[in-house]
This record gives C-alpha cells, structure tokens and sequence, in this order.
C-alpha cells in the first residue's frame, strides 16, 4: 500500500505553490504515494496558470476522501484563513498561512492520519512577522514532537551529509562544537544507518579547522574535542572515523568511500552538496518520531511567479519520503 504523504505548501509567495504544480503533472511521481496538499487551492491554481501545467485541485474534508489518480490532485480542508498569493512579496499572512499548515501537518503525522510529511520552504522572516519565533520548520517540528535531540541531514543518491548544527551564525556554531554535541550526532547518524538498513563503509566526521588543524597548528579542536568524540563512539561499537581534513573528505565521500559524514557546521556541508546535486538535494530531519523531508531551497522570491522554479528538489524529497515510511531494516535509502 503506498504511504499517505503530506504536502505543506509552505509560503505562498514563494515558489511553493509552482513546484507543486509541476512536480505532481508527473504520473511517475504518484507511483511513489499518495499527495495531500495542506495549503491554498487558489494559490496553486495561479501558480497552474503561471506553469501552464498541474492537477486539478479538489478540496477534501477528510484523507478518506484522498484522489489517487493524477489528474486531481487533494487539498486537505484545515480551517486556516488561506492567504492571498501575491508572488515575490514577503509577508507575514503567508507566514502565518505556512505555519499554520505545517502544524496541521505535523498533527496527522503524530496521530498515524498520513505516513509523513513533506514541506516546500517558508521565509524565516515572514515568519517572524507573523508572530512565530523558531527559526524554522525543523525547530517547530521538534519542539511540536517533544525531540531535542534532531540533526538536519542533506541527502542526494551520492552521499548523505549530517549537520552539527544548522541555523545559527558562524561564530555562534562554534559553541556547538563539542564532544558530547558530536558523539549524540554520530549516534543519531549511526541510528538512521541502520533504520535505512544502509550501514555499510561507515560514518566519517569532518575536521573544523584547515587540514582538521595540522596536528595542532590551526588549531586543536580536532585533538581536544572531535577526536575523542569519535573514539567514545567507536568504544560504543560504532563504525565511524575521523576527523578528515575537510577539503578532501567530501570528495571521497561523493566517490562513495563513506556511507555518511558529518559536518561541523552548515555551509561545510552545504556548499559541496549544493556544487554537486543542486537540483536533487532533499533534506531530512533526523531525531524526530516522524517523517519529514524537505525540498533543498528557498522561497527563491526572485523567481516566483515566473515559471522558472525548478520542481526536482520537491520529487526528490517526495520519492524520500515514501521510501522513509518502510518498516525499519526494509527501508532502501
């Protein structure tokens, strides 16, 4: 039986509702699961007039009632006031609308009505304007599932890469780095391996510092804290090694010599992901009772509206998703 899946149309203004249309014109997509959109039938309606292609909306009161068939496609009644689509304009009635669709989303996931979700990208700053203070869907998300033990995770077919910490500045992930931090990310790394039934080569974990700090020269983060963290987890019976110097290691892991890294901060593990697998990036968040994946971009307001977006990262993160919902030790990631 294929998995319910929960589409949150994120923020209207964005390219939201356009990858939706696009991404759900494929009948290959729907072989995956079945889509409910949590979101506003008449924004996606404008984005099909602006793609010129998409399924028809059909508003549901219930999943029971879900169309399994490529040619309509569902939107779940949630009783949230549907904001306006008014595409590249930041606002904070579509951050309310986002929000308040991914909490609906998040409570059919909790209670077993669908099998997962999958969000298209909010503007942190709508957002805010709108009242909300997280600093996006994954700290909402784990604060709705009582889980303060979540990672991002970036996964392509190629290489999946966990994050140390995610939203925070440069200087501010500093403080994140620490043994305890980096021991309870290899496990919950360790621990999606082996629900994914995908532990194989091992985990590898990133240096902070150039070369990981030359032996001490450029720092000793690598000896003091990230080296004894990786040692605690292999005495636990974890395959991991490292630290790597972080120039090289995300190449041996695109060559497949890992099964997993993790690294130290957000755009150590952005950029090589995002040079490499742009379009197919799906990011995933580990560390939670449900599933949640999420599309590998923004709201990208430069290009709303204008039949440019791309609808790749959202198919990714859809077939994601599905293959997420198989029984532990059944799943093929």
């Amino acid at each position: 039986m294929k998995p319910i899946l929960g589409i949150t149309m994120g923020d209207v203004n964005g390219v939201g509702p356009e990858v939706i249309a696009k991404a759900f014109s494929d009948d290959r997509l729907w072989e995956f699961g079945t889509p409910v959109v949590l979101g506003c039938p008449e924004a996606y309606e404008c984005a099909r007039v602006e793609t010129g292609t998409g399924p028809s909306p059909c508003v549901i009161d219930s999943v029971d009632s879900l169309s399994d068939t490529p040619t309509h496609l569902s939107f779940l009644n949630t009783g949230v006031s549907a904001p306006k689509r008014d595409a590249g304009i930041l606002s904070a009635d579509a951050g309310r609308g986002a929000m308040e669709w991914l909490s609906a989303a998040v409570e059919l996931a909790v209670t077993g009505v669908i099998d997962g979700i999958v969000t298209c990208p909010i503007h942190k700053e709508g957002i805010h304007l709108a009242g909300y203070t997280v600093r996006g869907h994954t700290d909402f998300i784990a604060e709705a599932t009582n889980s303060p033990d979540y990672r991002m995770c970036l996964f392509t077919e190629e290489i999946r890469i966990v994050h140390l910490s995610d939203h925070v500045s440069l200087r501010e992930s500093l403080d994140y780095v620490s043994q305890s931090r980096i021991m309870e990310t290899i496990r919950i790394g360790h621990r999606a391996l082996v629900d994914m039934n995908a532990l194989e080569k091992g985990i590898a974990v990133a240096g902070l510092n150039p070369h990981a700090g030359e032996a001490g020269a450029f720092g000793r983060e690598e000896i003091e804290v990230i080296a004894p963290a990786v040692r605690q987890c292999q005495e636990e019976g974890i395959l991991c090694t490292g630290p790597y110097s972080p120039d090289t290691l995300f190449k041996r892991g695109l060559e497949g010599e890992f099964d997993m890294i993790i690294a130290m901060y957000h755009d150590q593990g952005h950029i090589p992901l995002k040079l490499t697998s742009m379009d197919d990036g799906v990011n995933v968040t580990l560390g939670i009772p449900i599933v949640r994946t999420s599309v590998d971009h923004g709201t990208a307001y430069d290009i709303a509206g204008r039949n440019l977006a791309r609808e790749h990262s959202l198919c990714a993160a859809f077939k994601m998703a599905a293959r997420l919902t198989a029984p532990r030790g059944e799943m093929t990631v």
